[in-house]
């Protein structure tokens, strides 16, 4: 197959930036299908992927199963006019279809544009509308959302259906059985593999670029930090809609030619024992999993499992993390990583001192520094930004999608900002101190503050608004709004939480809703969010 170096996917600003991807690079110019195509010719009869469906339904796939099923799919792509540089939204759970799909338009030069499957009718019209995406493919259980914001969006995207049927709707299998021949694509390693979209400080979550090269490096990312060998059995309940799944999970596993063990959604009571049955040797969890699971009643033979790894990302309190290792006689490894970088940036050495709660160390090949508000490094053991030395689209995103602000923003002075602090000890451990950036954490989504509050002051019977989180014992963090209303009784919690109901995905609900006569304000009338969370310390978090 041919390759040219070119990419038309947007991010032509940055591209300027990008290196040779030949020399000293480990990725060189290989893509997502070049990577595919080596575990076919090595091990093409090996099981790549085992799936579990919610019902408990077993589908498998070979390596050299699912790259026949991937051109199938990519002719079908072909014949309904998908080419290079077209956006494609999935809207779909964890699934064979999942992967089927985004490898054929990886091998047509198309790019995915994965959506939580969470999302309401208005943040998919906005993922479609900003990405100008011309057609978008989910299930039969979640096509109403879909339906209704792609009747809203100028593009008029076509809806394919897969997993299943729904009326009105042409199924992905149709597709497929209509395709025609694949046309000659030359693909780059800087070409777009996905358009990732993650929020953060703006109201509106922003789309971040990322290359064919940094998604085949967050799986060598993977392997290198928690030395995973050929054979892992790398197995997830996390969704493949966000980077965690893809690097630890997907692409880790065909680094190194194992098997993905994919569950189709998480369940407290199932998880340990699909862990058992499928000898995972690694998955990875978040704090919301962790004690959930811990709050499963004790079974026998918890211990006998074959895990060597799980990666473990967002502390808990020492109670937790002791109790669970000893429990389930396995140890955590903590590190940290974003979006914007795909790969982890940090991980607790596999073997030698975790010292918990450390975040571990620079992952290999990372060069990261811990700067002020003037970019000045910090001394040690003072909380500065963690930023990251690298090449936008190689080994960082290629910046945001149609936002040059924000994408300069987040590059300055060759680093990459990730508006996050921590500080770091004599021995180069870093330690995760807060989040510089208005961010909650809430059972492993990130939930931008400023979007629930752009959200709730539409309502017309709100003044002012003001979102925080606070601690929750089992979510990580609560969604907390401090509303101050334009007259006194005339909005209630439940007229709140209704209104974001139809406007924001279900976690990004707020959890509490106070009122107050007003919000404490510097002198410049910014709100003071410390203040608010002072007053809001102790505050009882419900289960809802």
């Amino acid at each position: 197959m041919s390759k040219s170096k070119s990419n038309e996917s947007g991010g032509e600003n940055v591209m300027n930036q990008i290196a040779n991807p030949g020399v000293l690079d480990p990725i060189g110019d290989r893509t997502m299908i070049d990577l595919l195509d080596e575990q076919v010719e090595a091990r093409g009869d090996s099981t790549f992927l085992i799936f579990e469906s919610s019902e408990r339904e077993i589908t498998e796939l070979t390596y050299a199963e699912l790259r026949a099923e991937v051109e199938l799919c990519a002719r079908g792509f072909v014949g309904l006019g998908i080419s290079k540089g077209d956006f494609v939204v999935l809207h779909l759970r964890n699934s064979p279809e999942f992967l089927i799909a985004w490898f054929a338009m990886a091998r047509l030069g198309a790019v995915l544009v994965p959506s939580n499957v969470a999302n309401t009718a208005g943040e998919l019209e906005h993922l479609i509308d900003f990405s100008s995406a011309r057609f978008v493919i989910t299930e039969p259980s979640l096509v109403q959302p879909v339906a209704e914001a792609a009747g809203k969006v100028a593009t008029a995207p076509t809806v394919l259906v897969a997993r299943g049927e729904a009326d009105g709707y042409r199924t992905l299998q149709s597709v497929i059985d209509d395709g025609v021949d694949i046309p000659e694509v030359q693909l780059s390693s800087n070409d777009l593999a996905q358009l990732i979209f993650t929020s953060g400080t703006t109201r509106k979550p922003k789309a971040v670029m990322l290359t064919h090269a940094i998604v085949v490096r967050s799986g060598l990312d993977s392997v290198h930090c928690l030395w995973l060998d050929e054979g892992e059995r790398c197995l997830t309940a996390l969704p493949l809609f966000h980077v965690n799944a893809q690097a630890m999970s997907l692409f880790a596993t065909l680094t190194v030619g194992g098997t993905l063990i994919l569950i189709e959604e998480f369940r407290a009571s199932r998880f340990w024992g699909q862990v058992r049955e499928y000898r995972a040797t690694q998955t990875a969890i978040v704090a919301m999993q962790l004690r959930t699971m811990l709050a499963q009643p004790a079974g026998p033979d918890e211990t006998d499992h074959q895990l060597r790894r799980l990666f473990y990302a967002i502390n808990v309190s020492d109670a937790e993390k002791d109790q669970f290792e000893q429990r389930f006689g396995v140890e955590l490894i903590n590190g940290y990583g974003l979006s914007e970088a795909m790969t982890l940036l940090t991980v607790s050495p596999v073997s030698g001192p975790r010292r918990w709660p450390s975040i571990g160390r620079p992952s290999p090949g990372r060069r990261l520094e811990l700067v002020d508000d003037e970019g000045n490094e910090v001394a040690q053991g003072e909380v500065g930004e963690i930023t990251v030395r690298g090449t936008p689209g190689r080994d960082l995103m290629l910046g945001y999608y149609r936002d040059e602000e924000s994408t300069a923003g987040a590059f300055r002075n060759g680093r990459m900002h990730t508006g996050d602090n921590a500080y770091a000890d004599s021995e180069g451990y870093l330690y995760f101190f807060d989040r510089k950036k208005d961010m909650i954490k809430r059972a492993g989504e990130n939930v931008s503050a400023i979007e629930v509050e752009g959200s709730i002051s539409d309502h017309p019977l709100v003044a002012e608004v003001c979102v925080v989180g606070v601690p929750d014992p089992i979510r990580d963090e609560a969604v907390v709004a401090v509303v101050v209303p334009l007259k006194p009784d005339t909005l209630s919690e439940e007229d709140v939480l209704e209104y974001c109901r139809t406007r924001l995905s279900k976690f990004k609900v707020p959890t509490v809703v106070r009122f107050v006569e007003e919000l404490p304000k510097t002198s410049i009338g910014k709100v003071r969010k410390d203040e608010v969370r002072k007053t809001l310390e102790g505050i009882e978090v419900p289960t809802r």
